[in-house]
């Protein structure tokens, strides 16, 4: 969610695609169909609608005409092969699901949206208004656009990756409209008891006797920029008013709320009780199985329902996984009801959860049942704060350390939809200081990896496009992606555009992740060696950090140097109880550097202990295996 302040049978997949796409994408004879599991997952998310956008306007506030669009066309097998060929296992399609948006679609049956409830002119992807659908905007054709995004699937998996969409469980848009609902399925809210604030089965919270007013606006924000609209008018009829998606209980939400989505109710009381059976408390012990045996036969909230129906839906239609928003914002007894279904149906399936209290890491992955979570309060943010010469490598050990037990499940990243792009001003002013901290965010842990479209090529998010402020590109106004615009290169997807500089990014980020993917040590054990050498070794200092990653097949010695402007040379060391672990005696080991080659150090061992001299330029990193 961003925060911003103002925030399957042969032929119906070759029929999907013979509906879904104006160009047809064949099936390329050296695309790599098996999907085997890799020694690391590395997802790659993409905002959808900007991936394959060409135009360059850039006018803020500009209409679909004005700065285009990208669609799931654009994704071709080409363009898919380039993504793979960065080392990704996994894509994350963020913004797939029906949101509202300021576009006109009433000829397909779609309601008009009010500018009043939709952040930006292209709209949030977390407001979303049918999730029995995807975007219209994202289609060559509104009309068969399910059908495209089918064949998207279909094409992506035929590239050897799986596929992830957004699930948000916490909140649905002002106007939530199923248009392509199932049989038998019925609207968020549809039976819902508007004459009091809570009711078990409700779908959403309201305030009886109160109509929904619209926020007063702030720094003399407008609407579409000012542009006039024929529902611009200051207005928005719901009555009564619904609970805001951040939790607002106000008619009148905060300019700073989530104004633009409605609350769902998931069996959650207004003093906050909980209205549902809890699960018993040695659970968090026992597989998907048990909890999915758990909540046969029990009576559970409407909207547990409705959501469960969503997720099995589209894992019926190929998508191999979710990327849930807001998860701390559900009740941790829903997930697991939820994901033990899914898993029941796709035991592989891909689920990750956006959560940012440390506090409750272990009971969304042992009670609810996830399998990912976001390492940011505590990775990113330490290794943000490195980058920005305001904080010390030191400060990365503790949290390695504390969350010891649950590594496998903390996905890294340094950039994401919500995030500042590494290259803007407000983060590290360059996209080559990314270097170092992906090397350590990649390889320190055996969790997934992930990095955001145009970050391997250094996009800075500098374009004012209507909603919000630079330094993030816009995931709610039409916009280009300048850097990433230049590697698509017309629909190439060659880098034809690209500059040296932004080859060389991509170059460093195919080298590791590729590297990652396949390396088996990084699903072994880690040792520190940082603290050893910060006490024992001169010139080693807190801008340089050094790990080792091993297991029986694989030793790796990884040093990396955050500083941008100085070099360090320094004889790294191996304490004896590394050397003994490792199984290494007396004498020199040639060492084989992974990711570019361009040094061959030793590692010599006396008396037990281990040394290798290293010279260290500016951002560099070296990976060392032992021989």
């Amino acid at each position: 969610m961003n925060r911003l302040p103002t925030q399957i049978t042969f032929f119906a997949t070759l029929l999907s695609i013979l509906i879904g796409c104006n160009s047809p994408q064949t099936q390329t004879p050296e695309a790599n169909t098996k999907m085997e599991t890799p020694n690391k997952v590395i997802v790659y998310q993409v905002f959808t609608r900007l991936f394959g956008n060409t135009n360059t306007t850039n006018k803020p506030w500009g209409t679909l005409e004005e700065n285009g669009v990208g669609k799931f066309n654009d994704f071709t097998d080409k363009a898919l092969s380039e993504i793979k060929s960065l080392g990704v296992t996994h894509i994350w399609y963020t913004g797939v699901p029906h949101h509202a948006l300021i576009n006109d679609y009433t000829q397909y049956g779609i309601s008009n949206d009010d500018p009043e409830v939709v952040k930006g002119r292209a709209g949030s992807p977390y407001a979303v208004k049918d999730y029995y659908n995807v975007n219209p905007d994202l289609a060559e054709n509104p009309e068969t656009r399910l059908e495209e995004f089918e064949a998207l699937i279909a094409r992506t998996h035929h590239q050897g990756m799986k596929v992830i969409i957004d699930i948000v469980p916490n909140h649905v848009a002002r106007r939530y409209e199923g248009k392509s609902n199932p049989e038998g399925v019925k609207d968020f809210g549809a039976g819902d008891d508007t004459s009091v604030e809570y009711k078990t089965n409700n779908n959403f919270y309201y305030i009886p006797g109160k109509d929904f007013k619209v926020p007063a606006p702030l720094d003399n924000y407008k609407p579409l920029g000012g542009e006039a609209h024929p529902l611009a008018d200051g207005k928005f009829d719901e009555s009564p008013a619904k609970w805001t998606g951040n939790g607002s209980r106000e008619a009148q939400p905060h300019f700073h709320d989530w104004y633009e989505t409605v609350k769902v109710n998931y069996g959650i009381k207004p003093d906050g009780s909980k209205d549902f059976i809890e699960l018993p408390a040695d659970f968090g012990q026992k597989d998907y199985k048990a909890h999915f045996e758990f909540w046969k036969g029990k009576e559970v909230p409407d909207s547990w329902v409705k959501f469960r129906d969503i997720a099995l839906y589209w894992i019926e239609k190929g998508v191999d996984g979710f990327r849930y928003d807001m998860a701390e914002m559900v009740p941790v007894e829903f997930w697991s009801y939820m994901n033990s279904a899914i898993k029941m149906n796709n035991p592989d399936a891909f689920l990750l959860a956006e959560i940012y209290n440390p506090k409750e890491y272990r009971n969304y992955i042992h009670l609810g049942k996830m399998d990912y979570l976001y390492d940011k309060v505590e990775l990113y943010d330490t290794l943000k704060n490195i980058m920005q010469g305001k904080g010390s490598t030191d400060n990365i050990l503790p949290i390695q350390k504390g969350l010891a037990d649950i590594d496998q499940h903390m996905l890294h990243f340094l950039e994401n939809h919500d995030e500042q792009r590494i290259a803007s001003p407000g983060f590290a002013g360059n996209a080559e200081k990314g270097k170092p901290a992906m090397v350590v965010s990649a390889m320190i842990g055996s969790s997934p990896t992930m990095i955001y479209f145009g970050q391997e090529v250094g996009e800075p998010g500098a374009e004012k496009a209507g909603f919000g402020s630079p330094t993030r590109t816009s995931i709610f106004d039409y916009i280009g992606v300048p850097h990433h615009q230049r590697w698509m290169n017309g629909g190439k997807f060659d880098g034809g555009q690209s500059s040296e500089s932004e080859k060389s990014l991509r170059d460093f980020y195919s080298r590791l992740l590729n590297f990652t993917q396949t390396s088996t040590s990084l699903a072994g054990k880690f040792a520190d060696i940082h603290s050893h050498n910060r006490q024992n070794t001169e010139w080693y200092n807190d801008r340089v950090f050094s790990f080792v990653r091993w297991n029986e097949n694989q030793k790796l010695v990884i040093i990396t140097n955050f500083d941008a402007t100085e070099s360090y040379g320094f004889d790294l060391q191996l304490p004896s109880e590394i050397i003994k672990t490792l199984g290494l005696s007396e004498g020199e080991y040639p060492l084989s550097e992974k990711l570019y080659g361009a040094v061959d150090p030793v590692l010599k061992i006396q008396e037990g202990k281990g040394k290798v001299r290293v010279e260290l330029k500016p951002l560099e990193s070296w990976v060392l295996e032992i021989q």
